[in-house]
């Protein structure tokens, strides 16, 4: 499957519908507690992680997150496991900017991120768990990059796919993408068959007989 293949199929799509092909997958992709903290446009890409730790444990002289942005490709998204924190940020307006000028799509922050307005003045989407001003320095720092994570209760892996929007954020394992694109993409049409019925005015009891919502998301 092409990098253009996927990127336009997934794009066409939203997180709920994925999440509810992972569902039928029995697979595990959608986050807790993660949503756009300005209102982004949709994103999706694939995964560059990186994972945080207390300042002291660990010892780099590296600004957080800035040898995954380098290290990744135009397209990508960044993933930060901050262990859920929102004490204190692992992003804010020079990441975010060093991000947009490589060409990533977007951040997503198990944990929290401060200059919202900045990253929302330079138009890179960030999607956090919380916003809070506390700098990161001498709090925590940059345990690994490009090495497994968790994000909001999914283990991510460097390479799956992610989807963000209002709705939150949903992960799919990359050696599972066709399969789970195209689920989505059936369950997709049948929703859209759905809406289109109640638009035409058919008796909403009969649309429900006609489409078994229900069933449609066990089969």
């Amino acid at each position: 499957m092409s990098t253009t293949d996927w990127r336009s199929r997934l794009a066409a799509l939203d997180t709920s519908i994925v999440s509810d092909a992972l569902d039928r997958l029995q697979l595990r992709g959608a986050t807790i507690g993660i949503r756009p903290v300005w209102p982004c446009p949709k994103i999706v890409g694939r995964v560059m992680t990186v994972r945080t730790a207390p300042a002291g444990r660990v010892t780099t002289s590296h600004h957080l997150a800035m040898r995954a942005i380098a290290a990744a490709a135009p397209g990508d998204v960044i993933v930060i496991d901050s262990g859920g924190r929102t004490d204190v940020s692992s992003w804010g307006d020079i990441l975010s900017t060093a991000a947009q000028t490589r060409g990533l799509t977007g951040v997503v922050i198990d944990g929290a991120c401060r200059d919202v307005d900045g990253c929302q003045a330079v138009g890179f989407p960030v999607y956090a768990r919380g916003v809070v001003p506390v700098t990161a320095r001498g709090r925590i720092v940059e345990e690994s990059y490009n090495t497994p994570v968790q994000c909001g209760g999914v283990p991510v892996y460097p390479g799956d796919l992610v989807i963000a929007d209002g709705s939150g954020v949903v992960f799919i394992p990359q050696d599972r993408a066709e399969e789970v694109l195209r689920v989505a993409e059936e369950l997709a049409a049948r929703e859209q068959a759905i809406l289109a019925a109640i638009r035409q005015g058919v008796p909403l009891l009969e649309v429900d007989r006609q489409h078994d919502y229900e069933r449609m998301l066990r089969e």
